[in-house]
């Protein structure tokens, strides 16, 4: 669910994110232009202040220099100066449909607008006269805009009033879409998580993704069903092969013990016996493993004692029969430490058991077992290694991972997979956790940790 949370939380920030962009970039766009346009305005500028400053007038007569002649060439302009009655006294260039005098009004409407198509400019020179240049058609656009400033603040607040207006309601639609998004995808996302989990969820069939939800009820059915089979077979298997396991064992025992046979026949009646227990062992084994993966093994919890339990798991290996070639040690790491310790003594044990079982069946050659316990920050410890033959590194990180496949162990017989998944399963149960590590120089170091009493499971 908080991944979901996260997801949508990432796609808004994103989102927003792009609209800033998206602003951030036009507007550097636009500045761009006009700063382009400016600099080349600037650059094409023509200035008839400049061009009026270097035509004269001495005695009645104008004159002009050489640089009036470039700038009009420049711009392909023409130029005249009118007096104070409006006849052009000087002219360079001017267009032969022109008229030679001009009345007043006509001076403010070019000055403003254009000459009959010419847009023009015109500078007051001090003498009176008037100066006017003008420019081929189409070359210039000249607008004249008048508007009342109050009405201008208005025009502006609203311009500002309607951009923001615009941006809160994209952020609302935005946020809007967005939860709809997020209320109808959740479950779906949350109905695949419980499904990876190995748990079982109905969704609601209903909404947008309805057909989705559908898909996922009909996948959960498929794989509840499967797995229910596979549990009954299970079941069912354990409990239609104890009898004639039992007779089995019970034969072969009888056979073994017989006095009056062979020697080589009660050497084979002992190879049934003992392969027929191992038989009913992983019979038990698969059973229990089922029992915890669908959760149908009620705990017994009560009050352990942690040094006590791996006492008793070291005798029970000692006491029977362990071959000479095996050293077992305990020790207890923290003497005097009182942190309680609440558990299923049954299935506990049977997690020592199988502990110190594998190191035995693992290393036929004989390897010294040494199980500690202590409390480390407010966690039990269980603390189980050996100097046998070890596993490889991918096959410790794949058992770490939680992966249950059967793997072998190296130069060894027998096969670590269900023994671990049964250990694994049972500090789960218990909020725990198993950890495999290589041990130095060699052999394999196993850490189970499970919580102190008082402690969040």
């Amino acid at each position: 669910m908080n991944g979901a949370r996260r997801f949508f939380r990432r796609y808004i920030v994103s989102t927003v994110g792009i609209l800033a962009l998206f602003l951030a970039v036009n507007g550097l766009l636009i500045l761009w232009v006009f700063a382009a346009g400016s600099r080349e305005r600037i650059a094409e500028t023509f200035s008839i202040k400049e061009l009026s400053s270097h035509i004269s007038c001495e005695n009645g007569v104008w004159a002009a220099d050489g640089a009036v002649s470039d700038l009009l060439e420049q711009q392909d302009a023409w130029a005249m100066i009118l007096d104070e009655t409006g006849a052009v006294v000087w002219e360079r260039n001017l267009p032969e449909n022109l008229p030679r005098r001009y009345t007043a009004a006509e001076v403010a409407s070019f000055s403003r607008w254009y000459l009959e198509d010419y847009p023009v400019k015109v500078w007051g020179r001090e003498d009176g006269c008037l100066t006017v240049a003008g420019f081929p058609p189409g070359t210039w656009v000249k607008y004249y805009y008048a508007v009342d400033r109050i009405y201008l603040d208005r025009l502006l607040l609203g311009v500002r009033l309607l951009f923001f207006v615009n941006l809160g309601m994209f952020l609302f639609f935005l946020l809007r879409n967005t939860r709809r998004v997020e209320k109808a995808v959740t479950p779906v996302l949350w109905g695949i998580q419980e499904l990876a989990a190995g748990r079982f969820c109905r969704l609601e069939e209903r909404g947008e993704l309805g057909e989705v939800k559908a898909g996922l009820n009909r996948a959960a059915d498929c794989l509840k069903k499967k797995d229910n089979t596979r549990a009954e077979w299970i079941r069912g298997v354990s409990h239609d092969i104890r009898t004639p396991l039992s007779m089995v064992l019970g034969y072969a025992s009888e056979l073994e013990e017989n006095e009056a046979l062979p020697p080589g026949a009660r050497k084979q009646a002992g190879i049934i016996r003992f392969q027929g227990e191992r038989m009913r062992s992983l019979v038990d084994s698969l059973n229990l493993t089922t029992r915890l993966e669908y959760a149908l093994y009620p705990l017994r919890l009560e009050r352990l004692d942690p040094v006590e339990l791996g006492r008793q798991a070291v005798s029970g290996l000692l006491n029977g029969g362990l071959p000479e070639r095996y050293k077992v040690e305990f020790s207890w790491l923290c003497p005097g430490e009182t942190a309680g310790f609440t558990g299923d003594r049954d299935l506990l044990l049977r997690m020592l058991e199988n502990l110190l079982g594998n190191c035995v069946a693992h290393n036929p050659q004989g390897c010294r077992i040494v199980l500690s316990v202590g409390l480390e920050k407010g966690r039990w410890v269980f603390l189980l290694s050996d100097d046998g033959t070890g596993m490889s590194r991918e096959r410790l990180q794949a058992q770490n991972r939680g992966e249950d496949g059967f793997v072998s162990r190296e130069g060894g017989g027998g096969e670590h997979g269900l023994g671990l998944k049964i250990v694994r399963q049972i500090a789960r149960a218990h909020g725990g956790t198993v950890r495999l590590e290589p041990a130095d120089p060699h052999g394999l170091t196993v850490r189970v940790e499970l919580p102190a009493e008082g402690e969040s499971r």
